[in-house]
Formats: C-alpha cells, sequence, structure tokens
C-alpha cells in the first residue's frame, strides 16, 4: 500500500509504516493523519507488529503550519477529536508499535510518537512543543500521552519555555527506551517489531491493553484486573505450549545479556 503521503511495507510479519513527505520533514496535514488512520485500522491479519518510521533526516517536524486554517471552537473540537481517533488507531490498535526517531520529533510529530508502544531514537533525534509560543495548544492526544512519559512539569515547561531536548537527555527524560547511533533506528527498531512478533499475541495484546489500564487504576482495582488478564492469557493454547517447551527444557533460559 503505498500514497504520496505513506507507504506500507509489509515484512513477513512486521508492518512498516513510513511517513514519506521528506520534502516538508514529514509534517501532518489532514491527509496523513487519515492515512495513518486508516493503515493501522486495516492492518493484513498475517502482521503481528509494527514500524512507524520517518522517510528523510526527521521522523516528523509535526504539524502542517502551511495547511493550517482557522476554525471555529466547533471545528477545533472535531478535527482534533479527528486526530484522537487516527492516533488510537496506532496505540489502542492490534498490534505493537515501535517508533523508529531520528532528527526532529516536533509537536506533532511527538505525539504520533508517543502514541507507538516503543521508542527507539538515534543521536540526530531532538524533541520539542512549539506550540505555546505559536498561541495554541496541543490536540492529537499530546495532553494525556506525553505526561505519561515525562510528567506534566517537564511537557509544560517544553510548552512555556520553547525548551527542546537532544537524544542524550530526551532518554533520560522518558522520550525514549532506546538510544542509538545515527542512522540505526530503524534498524533497531525493526529488529525489536521481529522480537515482538514471535511474543503470544494475546501476551502483546494484555501489555498494549490492559497494562496502562491497570496503571491508572487504584491498587485493588489493578490487582483484580490484573488476575482476570492473567488468567485469560495463561488459558491460550500458545500460551499452555510455551510452558511446556520451558519446562520440557526445549525453551531458551534467562540470560545476562
Amino acid at each position: 500500500m503505498t500514497s504520496k503521503d505513506l507507504q506500507l511495507d509489509i515484512r513477513g510479519d512486521v508492518a512498516v509504516v513510513r511517513l514519506t513527505r521528506a520534502a516538508k520533514r514529514n509534517a501532518l496535514n489532514d491527509a496523513l493523519i487519515l492515512a495513518i488512520r486508516d493503515t493501522f485500522q486495516s492492518l493484513p491479519a498475517t502482521v503481528r507488529a509494527a514500524v512507524v518510521d520517518g522517510e528523510g533526516d526527521h521522523f516528523c517536524a509535526g504539524l502542517d503550519l502551511s495547511e493550517l486554517s482557522e476554525r471555529d471552537a466547533a471545528a477545533g473540537l472535531h478535527h482534533s477529536r479527528m486526530w484522537h481517533t487516527a492516533l488510537d488507531a496506532v496505540q489502542l490498535g492490534r498490534v505493537p508499535v515501535v517508533a523508529a526517531l531520528h532528527g526532529a520529533v516536533v509537536g506533532g510529530g511527538l505525539e504520533l510518537a508517543a502514541a507507538c508502544h516503543i521508542r527507539v531514537a538515534d543521536d540526530s533525534t531532538f524533541y520539542a512543543l512549539p506550540e505555546g509560543s505559536r498561541g495554541i495548544f496541543v490536540g492529537g492526544g499530546g495532553a494525556v500521552r506525553i505526561p505519561r512519559l515525562i510528567g506534566a512539569a517537564r511537557m509544560a515547561d517544553m510548552m512555556f519555555t520553547g525548551r527542546v531536548y537532544n537524544a542524550e537527555d530526551g532518554e533520560r527524560a522518558g522520550f525514549a527506551q532506546y538510544l542509538v547511533p545515527q542512522g540505526t533506528a530503524f534498524e533497531k527498531a525493526l529488529e525489536l517489531a521481529q522480537r515482538i512478533a514471535q511474543n503470544a499475541p494475546m501476551t502483546n495484546y494484555a501489555l498494549m491493553h490492559a497494562l496502562p489500564r491497570i496503571a491508572e487504576q487504584p491498587a485493588d482495582h489493578g490487582f483484580m484486573t490484573e488476575a482476570l488478564v492473567s488468567a485469560i492469557a495463561q488459558s491460550a493454547p500458545e500460551a499452555k505450549e510455551r510452558v511446556r517447551a520451558f519446562l520440557e527444557g526445549r525453551a531458551n533460559k534467562v540470560s545476562k545479556g
């Protein structure tokens, strides 16, 4: 599947979803947001993990301001909710998603990255939320997702002051789980996605859909949710076979990396 804004490449059981507006630093317009939504809502059944990447020197430089139009409050509300639906398709879809970050991860680009489940950044990566200086506010889910990565105070600081995080400081702050040499983020992200694709599907689904909800629940509710999800996951035939393989010495033991 290919469009002028986005390319889908199926590599075995991993889908590579690449933003292809390199001349615009992969800035997000409505067409690209809708393409992201449609792609993740209609991934082939054989896909078990995905990678999101950006063509060229940047992952995504945020909202394409050249296509920004004035909207009244109602139109602005519906536009924001359209973004929410698109990025929910990434975060709350069927498969885990790994983001390969490089260059600009700015504004809406950071909102997209935050909707992914794992983020791999290379040394060229930088993070910013310039909305504060432009008189606007995040509208693509950033106010919910980004504080869960770095905390509300750090996010507010970025929007108040225009602070930019480089790759190393960004990893320390929590933007990314992996930091790799420049030019290798996609390679590492694909490696992780291929590894994730080998997990039992129910376990991956629980990590995507149950774990974030448990983290938001009171402890007693979380324990009950955990027990229910654990029971469901271990009842799957694939899970039973994997446990048998371990008990019979047919599975690898955990070793020091």
